[in-house]
């Protein structure tokens, strides 16, 4: 609850440079609910009981000592599946810098070596090219497109399908991120 303040004001501030990626809560049907966007304690709340469930994990993520973002792994399923997915989002003013496949690839790590997930998805617009540069630098695979997935600004929307397995990275998904960063030019890779 202490990040609302922070957490409230990048959003304010990334409003335009979000709106596009950004989840809506899609219009009522005749037999279905009204829906609502949660308030802060409300998505708090519900973060918190699924973590708790172990359905999820949620993140801010900080830079140089700031709120900067958020990443959650959410639809996290056990048994024979043992797989998540990932879903972000950054400020725009530290876009570009290696903040968010540095998270990404820390929150991977986790999944796969200290969770036991085995599998993590990242689904994103394939208009996105920002989102889509993230899985592409930590070198994720693409499967497939996922027609009407989400409802993302105002609309049912396509997105392309990312994933990773365990086996995929024996040594590490944020050590393989190092590895590429460190073999790139400054002109190819802004730190």
């Amino acid at each position: 609850m202490r990040d609302q303040r922070a957490w409230r004001e990048v959003n304010r501030r990334n409003r335009d440079w979000l709106r596009p990626w950004e989840a809506t809560i899609p219009p009522p049907t005749p037999s279905g609910p009204i829906a609502h966007r949660p308030t802060y304690r409300q998505m708090v709340r519900h973060l918190r009981h699924e973590a708790s469930a172990g359905r999820m994990l949620p993140f801010v993520i900080e830079y140089q000592g700031r709120l900067v973002g958020q990443l959650t792994v959410a639809g996290i399923t056990w048994g024979s599946m043992c797989s998540g997915h990932v879903g972000y989002w950054v400020d725009e003013s530290v876009a570009g810098r290696g903040v968010m496949p540095t998270s990404v690839a820390l929150a991977v790590d986790h999944c796969f070596r200290t969770v036991g997930l085995h599998r993590i998805e990242v689904c994103i617009r394939p208009e996105n090219g920002p989102s889509r540069r993230v899985v592409e630098k930590l070198g994720f695979r693409e499967e497939g497109l996922r027609p009407r997935y989400l409802h993302i600004d105002g609309a049912w929307r396509d997105h392309l399908v990312f994933a990773l397995t365990a086996e995929e990275v024996p040594d590490g998904l944020l050590r393989r991120w190092q590895r590429a960063r460190s073999r790139s030019t400054p002109h190819d890779n802004p730190a």
